[in-house]
């Protein structure tokens, strides 16, 4: 029996019909998997915000006793003496430290010494260089208890220590608050008196100096190998080895510099500029590999319109090549600055994990990281350090977020569309 020509024209429609259902089913499946890809992503990311900042809040907030100061007539020393150089000296000389004991004992009771957070007096000297009228009057003290407190009102610790914070909570003596100073303060050895400005200062000084190095050096490195370096064996081995140095481990970086700018510079161990001088060599390659794939994608078209109307090759690149490239050598500039904001390696190895008590002064202080300072609080044993690290796990996300955020503005800012 022969097929006719109706039979053969069913059965090819058939296996057409089955061609399409089985791509429209796969394209359904890639879409699905796709959704689910996405999904997945948003969901690990939102679990990981709800869980940064659920730990952080606690980081936030410090334990702190509230009693009145009697400042009138039991300090001698006058505002004068307070706008003096050495101000904090004054009053220390005065007998601040011993008028904050007084006062905490007949509030608090005999054990006072053991309640109120050592060094905590500083804190009244600081509002009184700040408001030197305090001392015609009352001060109204909210000063950090001490650790043993702190611990015992989280329920940790000598019972009998925990039956006196609960004591004092109900008088309204101890209480638990937002740590305003926590964004204000450098690193100390108590939780209590702990705080981030010293390594976010350091941070910032840090990144600038990357920024500062990496990104101008990393886009004529990636313009001229682009648009003026001959194609031969010497471009594709300086590619190659480009390349390869994206890809290195960042302790490596670390021991570069550790060899390299601490040799040539070895008073300035822990300092923000040898800090910035190493992780500039690690974000370089990147920005130079970005650089070129920007550059790449600008039409010749251009070039070649440029070139026609009699510009140079200075002013193709520089007036037209660049512009119109300079969204994408951005987007990989933000990729390589959120990588060296992170890093931790390469500054442990060039010493910037010192004990830094006091905010930096300027590129060559000795300073501390956000991604060091919660690698060393993270360390500590007391818990009080383990909730800062997660405050300070936030400021980084913040800080990072900030500094994306800056850097895709300007990307949008100067994007060119042709």
């Amino acid at each position: 029996m022969t097929e006719t020509t109706s039979d053969v024209q069913a059965r090819r429609r058939a296996l057409m019909d089955q061609g399409l259902a089985r791509r429209r089913s796969a394209d359904r499946l890639f879409r699905w998997l796709g959704f689910a890809a996405v999904a997945f992503s948003a969901l690990m990311l939102a679990l990981l915000l709800v869980n940064m900042s659920s730990a952080g809040i606690a980081g936030f907030q410090r334990s702190e006793l509230h009693f009145a100061i009697p400042l009138d007539g039991t300090m001698q020393i006058d505002a004068k003496r307070i706008a003096q150089p050495d101000p904090m000296g004054g009053l220390e000389l005065a007998g601040l430290e011993n008028v904050v004991k007084n006062a905490a004992r007949n509030s608090l009771g005999t054990q006072a010494d053991d309640l109120v957070g050592q060094g905590a007096w500083r804190e009244v000297a600081t509002a009184i260089i700040e408001d030197p009228s305090l001392l015609t009057g009352t001060y109204q003290a909210a000063l950090p208890a001490s650790d043993d407190l702190a611990r015992a009102q989280r329920g940790e610790g000598d019972p009998a220590m925990q039956q006196l914070a609960k004591r004092l909570v109900s008088e309204g003596k101890l209480v638990r608050t937002f740590d305003r100073g926590f964004l204000s303060r450098s690193d100390a050895t108590s939780p209590q008196s702990v705080g981030i400005w010293g390594a976010l200062k350091g941070s910032m000084l840090t990144m600038f100096v990357t920024l500062v190095l990496a990104f101008p050096v990393g886009v004529l490195s990636a313009l001229y190998l682009e648009e003026y370096a001959p194609k031969n064996r010497w471009t594709d081995w300086i590619e190659i080895s480009i390349n390869n140095l994206a890809a290195v481990p960042s302790i490596i970086f670390g021991l570069l510099g550790l060899a390299v700018f601490l040799a040539l510079f070895p008073h300035y161990r822990s300092a923000p500029l040898i800090g910035g001088m190493t992780l500039a060599l690690m974000t370089m390659p990147v920005i130079v590999i970005s650089g070129r794939n920007a550059i790449k994608a600008v039409p010749p078209s251009i070039r070649d319109a440029a070139l026609a109307i009699g510009a140079s090759k200075v002013q193709v690149v520089f007036n037209h090549v660049l512009p119109l490239a300079l969204p994408g050598i951005l987007t990989g500039t933000i990729i390589g600055m959120a990588r060296a904001l992170g890093e931790t390696a390469p500054l442990l190895m060039i010493g910037m994990r010192a004990f830094v008590a006091s905010p930096p002064s300027g590129f060559t202080a000795p300073s501390s990281v956000l991604p060091v300072q919660i690698f060393l609080w993270s360390d500590e044993i007391d818990r009080g350090f383990v909730e800062r690290t997660s405050a300070a796990i936030v400021v980084l996300l913040v800080f990072l977020l900030l500094m994306n955020g800056l850097a895709i503005y300007l990307r949008n800012r100067f994007e060119k569309r042709w």
